[in-house]
């Protein structure tokens, strides 16, 4: 099957750690390269786990807190620097392009590329990407000030040829595309044969929710619905579920709750407070409610199945 899987660059909330990158990942979906988020150190990130930094056309920052997006500017420089030349396209809410413009502006900055902003400003549900491969919805989320979360969504795959039957009714090369899309096929001597006959089912499309920071909101549940992989931050336990409520943040517990309601597949928890050393107390904590829950950890890859 072609690749989809996350790798974790950051996991971090407000502040890193010694041992802890504020929020970063990287998306591959067929051997396209999505980053989402770009907290403080995520170049170098990138280069650590050995992420293609031009293969990235495309970036998703949830919102304008900087332990999400203070990696961008030095990012963007990076890219220029190596000699990047093709369109850089940005997703966030508003107010990402005045901040980037303005640091070009004072440091005199003329990046040899193109920067192409959309801004998401509608706080509903919005197709926002689409290619031949996938598509990204934003998922309205639930913070202090405007946040976005993003669903990617593998579009379906062609059907399987079997070779066999190919080759026993000599159908020609030209003809296999149709077939792979679900025709059936008609020989020279006018005989039909049934697509289900040359062909076996492909595998079901996969997909993949970024929640980004949010108080527990269930006002998306009906748009992650059997999601194959989750992301949900997790900043707190539940002892601290007043200080969660009170910062617009999620408990472990909270989290799971999301990941069982919604009947993900598998969850991965994030975005943990700098006062924890150990992550085992989120990760029982979140199992409790939803068993198939893992860590998000920095240079893991997280394969969407």
């Amino acid at each position: 099957m072609p690749p989809f899987e996350l790798t974790i660059l950051g996991c971090s909330s407000a502040t890193p750690t010694s041992s802890r990158n504020p929020t970063a990942q990287v998306l591959n979906v067929h051997d396209r390269f999505f980053l989402i988020d770009c907290g403080e150190a995520t170049q170098i990130q990138i280069r650590r786990y050995k992420v293609k930094i031009q293969r990235i056309d495309h970036i998703f920052i949830s919102h304008l807190h900087g332990d999400h997006y203070l990696g961008l500017p030095g990012l963007l420089g990076t890219m220029h620097l190596l000699g990047r030349d093709k369109d850089l396209h940005l997703y966030s809410p508003p107010g990402l392009k005045e901040i980037i413009d303005i640091n070009h502006l004072h440091s005199k900055t003329f990046l040899r590329y193109k920067l192409i902003f959309h801004i998401i400003e509608e706080n509903t549900a919005k197709l926002i990407y689409e290619d031949d491969k996938l598509s990204v919805e934003s998922i309205p989320m639930n913070h202090r000030i405007p946040c976005y979360g993003y669903l990617f969504r593998e579009k379906p795959l062609p059907r399987n040829i079997i070779i066999e039957k190919i080759n026993e009714y000599a159908i020609p090369v030209q003809a296999i595309p149709r077939i792979k899309s679900g025709q059936d096929y008609v020989s020279e001597d006018g005989s039909l044969i049934l697509n289900s006959e040359l062909t076996t089912n492909p595998p079901a499309p996969r997909s993949y929710a970024y929640c980004s920071d949010t108080i527990y909101d269930e006002s998306f549940l009906e748009q992650i619905k059997n999601v194959n992989l989750l992301y949900h931050e997790a900043t707190f336990e539940e002892g601290l579920l007043s200080r969660a409520k009170e910062t617009f943040h999620c408990t472990a517990k909270e989290a799971a709750t999301i990941a069982y309601k919604s009947n993900a597949q598998r969850l991965i928890i994030g975005h943990y407070s700098a006062r924890y050393h150990e992550l085992d107390i989120l990760l029982n904590e979140a199992k409790q409610t939803f068993p198939n829950t893992v860590l998000a950890i920095e240079g893991e890859n997280y394969r969407v199945i």
